[in-house]
């Protein structure tokens, strides 16, 4: 991609998440949105169909990127192994402006979905490489184990981070371990 391509992107959507600390989504209008990118409504609307194209880009780039920081060097999926989890947590911890936002913003019903979606493959994902517990139905699993993840991480981002990092994992992990939910590597090391 043109680097003035890129650039006048990357400030729209900066732009976009300057507005969302200060208003409502809905109330967001794109004039409003080039104005503050210092761009014309034009130059937004070749990038994004919308307001909500934007927010969804925005969004599923900021997940990527939070994926691909997270994932650990032993080629393990997300969110299943202590590594995989303090690697998320700092990024979340380095990143908390934009999730801060995005958690509390009227808009977060969408970013929610999406965080639960790239959870939900990361762990069906981890789940196909193991045998589950036959007495644990893989849905029920899957959906309890998610809510619980992402729970976890709204509450902490929402509370402003009340704990660090390497305390959140380490509980988690125990609150894992400690419901039997040993579905993730038990002897996982802190690197």
């Amino acid at each position: 991609m043109d680097r003035r391509i890129q650039k006048s992107r990357q400030a729209i959507m900066n732009a976009f998440m300057r507005l969302m600390s200060e208003k409502d989504f809905e109330s967001m209008t794109i004039n409003q949105i080039a104005e503050e990118a210092n761009v014309n409504r034009g130059t937004v609307y070749l990038h994004f169909a919308d307001k909500y194209d934007l927010r969804d880009q925005c969004v599923e780039a900021q997940l990527n990127q939070l994926q691909l920081s997270c994932m650990p060097e032993e080629g393990l999926v997300l969110l299943t192994s202590k590594t995989a989890l303090l690697r998320t947590f700092e990024y979340l911890e380095q990143h908390a402006s934009f999730y801060s936002i995005m958690l509390t913003s009227k808009g977060s019903a969408v970013f929610q979905n999406q965080m639960e979606t790239m959870f939900r493959q990361s762990l069906n994902e981890h789940l196909d490489s193991i045998s589950l517990d036959r007495e644990l139905n893989r849905d029920i699993t899957v959906q309890f184990l998610i809510s619980a993840g992402v729970g976890l991480l709204e509450w902490w981002i929402t509370r402003s981070m009340p704990y660090p990092p390497s305390v959140m994992v380490e509980q988690y992990w125990k609150l894992l371990n400690r419901f039997q939910l040993q579905i993730f590597e038990e002897n996982s090391v802190l690197k």
